[in-house]
């Protein structure tokens, strides 16, 4: 079953709210996440009857439907910035970990059999290089029999932390790619169609012969699509797997950056996947709604204690302990009601 109609059912799920209940939660933004986020929400009704009306729309959505108080929280795979989070007076935290993975929709290729490093992939999204037997592509692949056929990018629409993250690797290792188009969530693509969400650019790279796209590995899988190997910074080429974002995401500082905003693009070390990425939630400290909020959290609490299998299962890369521990020490001291009361016990 294609995840897309995962997906699908789910947003009609979503769109049913007049039948939600009272206690359901209510979150928008980011798609990276949405396979994960969609799998604890099932385990958690189960489990504890409260569901999760989730609207994945992307992070810039959910940025803006948090900070219009129209959800309990906002997802989002860009971080704001320190001074916007106190500026609007909200709690940031990472809540899971994933990779960002080229894909191909590329006659007699199949998952993995296809090398890219990064100063080639800026080039072909910049535009530069326009067909897949490009000598730069061909250098990379030695033995690959590459056709003379034109690349069909396709790239996100709408404003997206995927995006944010991609083209933060692409700023990293092109400097054509930081001084022409640079970082953020949504950019002026030098060339080729935009499509909306991670579901979106899967759809069209699945339906384009030629194409080349990115999205959240879940995606790549369960739309059965053909990724690329990556030359990771160590000069090595690797595979997307769990161990290879774990590894990327092994020297993480958390605590360096505010909101715990540390972008975990083209980290050191052999087995590094080159384009892992970490997603936030996004709560108000002081909510409006400091019932709603409570149960967020205590949704948060339970995918952290309970969720780390179902995560890996779609090879997403749980929090570690230690960062988790940080985390709700920071909900304890950080979020309260009106009368300044912690809205999460931490229980010893």
């Amino acid at each position: 079953m294609k995840f897309t109609k995962i997906a699908l059912t789910a947003a009609v799920l979503v769109a049913s709210s007049c039948a939600a209940l009272a206690g359901d939660i209510s979150g928008a933004g980011a798609t990276f996440p949405y396979p994960v986020y969609a799998k604890w929400a099932d385990a958690y009704k189960k489990e504890t009857g409260i569901g999760l009306n989730y609207q994945s729309i992307g992070s810039g959505g959910g940025i803006k439907q948090i900070k219009a108080k129209t959800v309990t929280f906002g997802a989002s795979d860009a971080p704001l910035p320190g001074k916007e989070l106190d500026d609007a007076g909200l709690a940031q935290f990472p809540m899971v970990m994933g990779g960002i993975v080229p894909v191909v929709n590329l006659e007699g290729f199949k998952p993995g059999e296809l090398t890219i490093d990064g100063p080639t992939l800026a080039k072909m999204f910049l535009g530069d290089i326009k067909k897949w037997d490009d000598p730069a592509i061909a250098k990379l692949n030695p033995s690959a029999k590459l056709p003379a056929q034109a690349i069909a990018l396709v790239h996100r629409s709408d404003g997206s932390g995927t995006t944010y993250n991609f083209t933060y690797y692409l700023s990293d290792v092109s400097p054509d790619w930081k001084s022409k188009v640079g970082t953020n969530t949504a950019v002026q693509w030098p060339a080729g169609i935009g499509a909306k969400g991670n579901e979106g650019v899967a759809n069209n790279v699945a339906q384009t012969k030629g194409s080349l796209g990115y999205v959240e590995y879940a995606y790549a899988k369960q739309n059965k699509l053909t990724y690329t190997k990556m030359i990771n910074k160590a000069g090595k080429a690797v595979l997307p797997t769990s161990e290879a974002f774990q590894a990327a995401a092994a020297n993480a500082d958390w605590k360096s950056q505010p909101g715990y905003g540390v972008i975990l693009a083209n980290q050191p070390g052999d087995q590094s996947w080159p384009m892992t990425a970490a997603t936030w939630i996004l709560l108000y400290k002081k909510p409006a709604d400091a019932v709603a909020t409570g149960e967020a959290l205590k949704f948060f609490a339970w995918s952290h204690a309970k969720g780390a299998k179902m995560a890996e299962d779609l090879d997403y890369v749980p929090m570690p302990a230690n960062v988790v521990a940080d985390i709700q020490k920071m909900w304890a001291s950080d979020i309260k009601d009106a009368n300044g009361k912690p809205l999460f016990a931490l229980t010893h």
